[in-house]
């Protein structure tokens, strides 16, 4: 498959957020006196079975990661489908819900070495992914020794947007938008050289189609090549933050050092390839225990799309 055809296929599903603002505005009203677990059942009952029967393509494309990258039956994998696309529906109320003043509980695992790199004079990479809830945790979190910059998809739903900047913002994060002359990569390249924090996507290729090529759950996947490259070549450290799901009011919180083999590369691709490998171990161990939080809507595995 080309370069151009892989970027068409990572760029299939946008991943914005469907509704109307005022549906937007109304969720956020209904999540200031509902309980959260009320409006999951009834978006299990009424919205779930209607996605599924009508979105086909993103039905497809996890039904196929469900058999074929977790070898689950046909039946299973019908279950894990609906459960899948319910958890996304979760963690996009979720979202809504943290826009109204609900709060919840994040278990930590490898924080002390995150507060260390944020009290280092050296700026770092954080590799997010389209697993999980990644959003909610920047909610949270706030960056009180130096700024994080987040790279965003900018053809979110204006309500989302101006939802996001608020909470950003009182928590000193910077979005950035995806631009199509690149010149977000400048943005980025200047918030490390000033020793800030920037958040990139590991997952997902935009604008530029290079990419490398790594394993996950056993077969082939193309990783973009812009954040491994740049952590190399700025030489900054790279981590990776996975907030998964636990319950209601809960997610679990796994930050993890990305690092490269300490050996002689023949070229740079290779060398972001390594790194790019230990991001992909990284999601993969997520995805063994949570396999229902993976929210790439495409075919994202070669074989899938040969």
């Amino acid at each position: 498959m080309s370069e151009e055809s892989d970027k068409l296929e990572h760029e299939e599903w946008k991943g914005n957020t469907g509704g109307m603002a005022w549906m937007h505005r109304v969720l956020i009203w209904i999540f200031r006196y509902v309980d959260l677990r009320i409006v999951y059942v009834g978006m299990g009952i009424f919205v779930i079975p209607f996605y599924m029967l009508f979105a086909h393509k993103g039905y497809l494309s996890q039904y196929h990661y469900f058999r074929q990258r977790h070898g689950f039956g046909a039946w299973k994998s019908f279950r894990y489908v609906y459960l899948n696309h319910y958890r996304f529906g979760q963690i996009i109320l979720d979202r809504f819900a943290n826009y109204a003043g609900r709060r919840f509980t994040f278990n930590l695992d490898g924080y002390d070495m995150f507060l260390d790199l944020c009290h280092g004079e050296q700026g770092f990479i954080t590799l997010s992914c389209h697993v999980g809830n990644y959003e909610l945790a920047g909610y949270a979190f706030k960056a009180t020794e130096k700024r994080y910059n987040a790279l965003v998809f900018p053809g979110e739903a204006k309500a989302v947007m101006e939802n996001r900047n608020r909470m950003f913002a009182k928590n000193n994060i910077r979005m950035i938008p995806v631009k199509e002359d690149m010149s977000h990569v400048f943005l980025l390249n200047d918030a490390l050289a000033n020793g800030e924090t920037v958040s990139i996507p590991g997952d997902r290729i935009f604008g530029s189609p290079r990419y490398v090529e790594c394993q996950l759950l056993g077969a082939s996947v193309h990783l973009p090549l812009g954040p491994y490259a740049m952590a190399l070549q700025r030489g900054v450290p790279t981590i990776t933050i996975l907030v998964m799901k636990a319950d209601t009011y809960t997610y679990n919180v796994r930050i993890r050092r990305i690092e490269a083999d300490e050996r002689p590369y023949t070229s740079r691709i290779e060398h972001a390839t390594n790194l790019a490998q230990h991001f992909a171990d990284e999601l993969e161990k997520a995805l063994l225990q949570y396999p229902e939080q993976w929210f790439n809507y495409f075919e994202f595995w070669g074989d899938e799309r040969r």
